[in-house]
């Protein structure tokens, strides 16, 4: 079968040592709420990328799970 290892999903957390606690992308420094700010105005992934070169593949899609379950399926019109 091979030593092939499941990928691990990207997820957001919040830890009080990495930018005072607020919610994050794990493993960087990047602030979910940041990422939702360039999602509600628009930004494309490719943008958030080149903005953003530490968040991972699927660190959007953390995000935007991260939303859904803080905000509700209406999170890109709740302009927190």
């Amino acid at each position: 079968m091979g030593d092939l290892k499941p990928a691990i999903q990207a997820e957001v957390t919040c830890d009080p040592t990495v930018m005072s606690g607020d919610p994050v992308v794990r493993g960087t420094r990047v602030p979910a709420e940041t990422i939702l700010a360039y999602l509600r105005a628009g930004y494309s992934p490719e943008e958030i990328f080149a903005d953003y070169p530490s968040l991972p593949v699927d660190g959007i899609d953390a995000v935007i799970r991260w939303a859904e379950a803080t905000y509700g399926a209406d999170w890109r019109a709740a302009g927190h």
